[in-house]
């Protein structure tokens, strides 16, 4: 069974999701690396406002190519997330709910998981060309400054993912250990 996932996200929505299901995301996700990330962080310690309600949201790590010619955008396959696990506790526990990135999380991101109620979804690695054509159209949100790795507003339409990570600590990474 495929779910169609839609930010804002609610709870009773990601209860269903189990570690493996496949996703299609839909609408509006915000796309950020290393460099956005630690400027949230920074923001939220200084007592500001992050440039976005995080609320529910979806938080891509990617760090599109420039586009080509007659393209809205590059490729835009996914970063390894373990590099962002230090700054996403504290996204967590303002509201984001799921994370869409390449390859495991450390049990502090884990826990915090299922704390907050969250999900990670994993999209193929090596597949950015074609996942970027399931990006309708991209603004930037924040942080100009960072090039690529500005934090951006996306739209997806059918933008495969399967559950990594479900909001109980299952996890496909698991079963290949």
């Amino acid at each position: 069974m495929t779910h169609i996932l839609r930010a804002p996200l609610e709870n009773s929505i990601l209860q269903q999701l189990k570690a493996g299901d496949e996703v299609l995301v839909q609408g509006t996700v915000y796309a950020a690396r290393d460099a956005a990330h630690q400027k949230m962080i920074a923001a939220l310690e200084s007592g500001d406002q992050l440039p976005f309600d995080i609320t529910g949201q979806i938080i891509y790590y990617v760090g599109p190519c420039p586009a080509p010619p007659g393209r809205i955008i590059g490729s835009a396959g996914p970063t390894t997330s373990s590099r962002m696990d230090v700054y996403t506790p504290a996204l967590l526990a303002r509201g984001l709910k799921a994370m869409i990135g390449k390859g495991d999380r450390s049990q502090i991101v884990k826990d915090a998981m299922i704390k907050y109620g969250a999900v990670y979804l994993a999209a193929v690695g090596g597949a950015g060309v074609y996942l970027s054509r399931r990006i309708t159209s991209v603004e930037i949100v924040a942080y100009p400054e960072l090039g690529p790795e500005a934090l951006l507003k996306m739209e997806f339409k059918d933008f495969p993912c399967i559950v990594a990570i479900d909001n109980q600590g299952n996890s496909v990474y698991k079963s290949w250990t």
